[in-house]
């Protein structure tokens, strides 16, 4: 539609269609303000650019977000796209709404950057803004799920596979973490359809098989739950859903089975009107039907960092299926559907000073900021703090710390203080001492024991899972050899001096930190670590030399240079390696980067590379001295890897053509494949594939599971 065209009344009273209040005559001041500015410009489904903003807008609209929420949302790309200033919205509107849409704006700025320290910059600010007001991240979260809910409009599938794969990785968990739970499965099957649509569809097909008839199953399993409660809570309200394509997927991949051994695929609620019915309710349900060992949750007693609470259950229910229940109040439900917008209609739209301990886990990642000195770094590590399955563990004293599953008592102890991880020495968990790498569970009171004398050690990144504990402990390791090269500088200037009879060392030293722009920490650091040699001191130190020398000091350097490129170019990707020693990887168990892994030194022969949990491993146990802690590069180049899977295939046609091309698909490489076994119905086949990574391999094995033709596919440890 032109712009003449445009009802600014109607997309107002859309916007109060959801049940809220806003100020009209400012909404539609910042609506006319999108449609003059962003004007001609088009989207890529060819319709003016203005519906983008205006659709966000009723977003947050249906979220029952203040009148700030929704102008930000409709001028939130006019600073970035069009002539309007930071200023001419300060003065039209208000300062706080300068703000908040400078919070969201885009950043041209670093476009021409590579991608990934893009990524990383932008994810940045945002965190630094949605610390001061949440509501940034509110209008983003809409932004972004405006965008994928048109991607399938941009031409290049690369550019909806790198959005799909940011929005997968960032927007979603931001999404829970908020506990937006609605928007953030719209964005998850979204995104998986853009990146994995073959496995999505082949998922909807076998749930239609796993469940028969949906809607007679959910229906008949709420009829008899609600004979149960309903005499005893009338006014309770009972649901059932299908879980999402995703979330099946994401459970087969947890649990390593198929979509017919899963129990959860359909889950029921109980909505009841309070706390007390809650347990009445989880009484009734425990004493009618038999219940699931370790499969009871209670975040209401213990509610979630983003604030959900509900008690789950698994039951051996109505028709003898095994289905998962959640009990919760409507205010629960409602936050558990979406998240913060919920607590403002609770609050009347205003935070009190009890939510913001809701988000201290934004702070959290605001300190992994000032610890990583890449962008690449700081984005791995925020990823992992903001991915979790949480496992509630408690202090001495009865405090809950919330961790994410698979945590250890590490990082526990970084959780609890920065300090108090790096003074670790050992733990107590329910007054028993244990292994520093031991995994937490739920309800586990962990005593951390510390001393002065201890620091971190570069053999815990091995097993922690926190982003903070893994920053913490680089910045700590860092520190610990800047000190170390700035003793060894220091011992290797003053041998230097010595031998050259340079009597006044102090003096000699601020002459080359002078030349060389550096610190006396820094100089000596430099020399240390080996990137200002000695001779290059002692030439600014003592000047005066012949052309001669002069010439073959700049030749030795070059040369030098050289050398350092050259073994730039052939560098090994693993950590811990002898210098010059040779290097193989062992064939019995194919380590791939992502993998644990140790050395092995045979005499005459070099390292060879085994998985920390290698079978082979059980001979050297009498030798340990000859066996070597290594660690990959985290910059390891794009050199091909042999993976081995095992997988058992349905003896039919074409069942060889579909693993390969499948395999193709995922970017692997078949090198060499070998039938193990055969009969009349099956055939077992082990395949060598070049890949990445580990995680590249573990994405081949779940497509291949996905596969009718599959019957079981397992990596060869």
């Amino acid at each position: 539609m032109s712009i003449e065209e445009v009802d600014y009344n109607a997309i107002v009273d859309r916007y109060e269609s959801y049940g809220i209040k806003i100020d009209r005559k400012m909404v539609i001041k910042a609506i006319e303000f999108a449609v003059k500015y962003h004007g001609p410009q088009l989207r890529a489904s060819g319709k003016p650019y203005y519906h983008h903003p205006i659709d966000v807008a009723e977003i947050i609209a249906e979220l029952k977000f203040d009148s700030d929420s929704i102008i930000t949302a409709i001028l939130h790309d006019t600073i970035e796209d069009t002539d309007l200033t930071y200023e001419d919205i300060k003065n039209h509107f208000s300062e706080n709404i300068a703000r908040l849409v400078d919070g969201v704006t885009k950043l041209t700025q670093i476009e021409f950057r590579a991608h990934n320290v893009r990524q990383a910059e932008n994810f940045r600010k945002l965190l630094i803004a949605m610390s001061d007001d949440i509501r940034v991240l509110i209008v983003k979260l809409a932004d972004r799920l405006h965008n994928m809910r048109t991607i399938n409009f941009l031409k290049k599938p690369e550019k909806r596979e790198r959005i799909a794969r940011e929005t997968m990785e960032i927007y979603a968990p931001l999404a829970e973490r908020i506990g937006m739970q609605k928007i953030k499965i719209e964005l998850q099957d979204i995104c998986f359809q853009v990146l994995h649509p073959e496995v999505r569809e082949s998922i909807l097909g076998r749930f239609k098989g796993v469940v028969g008839n949906t809607g007679d199953a959910i229906e008949n399993i709420i009829n008899s739950l609600s004979k149960t409660i309903y005499p005893i809570i009338s006014s309770a309200k009972v649901y059932g859903r299908k879980k999402t394509a995703y979330s099946i997927w994401m459970k087969m991949k947890q649990k390593n089975v198929n979509i017919d051994q899963l129990s959860d695929i359909i889950a029921f609620r109980v909505i009841v009107n309070s706390v007390e019915e809650c347990y009445r309710v989880l009484g009734l349900m425990h004493s009618t039907y038999k219940m699931v060992p370790d499969n009871f949750q209670d975040f209401i007693s213990t509610p979630k960092n983003n604030g959900y609470q509900s008690i789950h259950t698994v039951i051996i229910g109505p028709f003898g299926c095994k289905i998962e229940v959640q009990i919760r109040t409507q205010e629960m439900h409602d936050i558990a559907e979406l998240g913060l917008a919920a607590h403002w209609r609770y609050k009347q739209n205003h935070q009190d000073n009890a939510d913001g301990k809701k988000y201290t886990w934004i702070r959290e990642l605001l300190s992994i900021l000032d610890h990583n000195a890449t962008p690449e770094e700081f984005l791995k590590n925020t990823k992992m703090a903001m991915y979790y399955d949480q496992v509630f563990c408690f202090t001495p004293k009865g405090n809950v710390i919330s961790l994410p599953k698979g945590a250890t008592t590490v990082d526990f102890a970084y959780m609890v203080h920065s300090d108090v991880g790096n003074r670790c020495t050992g733990a107590k968990v329910n007054g028993s001492i244990v292994p520093l790498k031991t995994e937490l569970v739920n309800g586990d009171q962990v005593e951390i024991i510390t001393s002065k004398k201890q620091t971190a050690s570069p053999n815990w990144e091995k097993f922690v899972v926190t982003g903070k504990a893994r920053s913490e402990i680089r910045k700590t390791l860092k520190m610990q050899q800047y000190d170390q090269y700035v003793k060894l500088g220091s011992s290797l200037i003053h041998k230097t001096f010595k031998s050259e009879e340079i009597e006044n060392e102090e003096e000699a030293l601020d002459k080359a930190c002078e030349f060389f722009h550096k610190s006396r920490l820094d100089l000596l650091y430099a020399i240390g670590q080996g990137s200002i040699c000695r001779e290059d001191v002692l030439k600014q130190v003592r000047p005066k030399q012949n052309k001669l020398s002069a010439a073959l000091s700049l030749l030795m350097l070059k040369k030098k240079k050289e050398r350092n490129n050259k073994n730039e170019e052939n560098k090994v990707p693993i950590h811990g390696l002898i210098a010059g020693m040779a290097m193989h990887f062992a064939k019995c168990c194919h380590p791939l980067p992502g993998d644990e892994i140790v050395g092995i030194i045979h005499t005459g022969s070099g390292v060879t590379i085994h998985t920390g949990e290698c079978k082979s491993l059980k001979n050297f146990t009498s030798m340990p001295e000859r066996i070597i802690p290594l660690t990959w590069d985290n910059n390891i180049t794009n050199i091909p890897f042999i993976g081995r899977i095992e997988v058992s295939l349905i003896n039919q046609p074409s069942s060889l053509s579909v693993v390969s091309s499948d395999i193709a698909k995922e970017k692997g490489n078949i090198t060499n494949f070998k039938v193990k076994g055969r009969n009349v119905d099956f055939f077992d086949i082990a395949f060598d594939i070049e890949v990445k990574s580990a995680a590249h391999l573990e994405q081949i094995i779940n497509t291949l599971k996905m596969k009718k033709v599959v019957q079981q596919v397992q990596k060869v440890r």
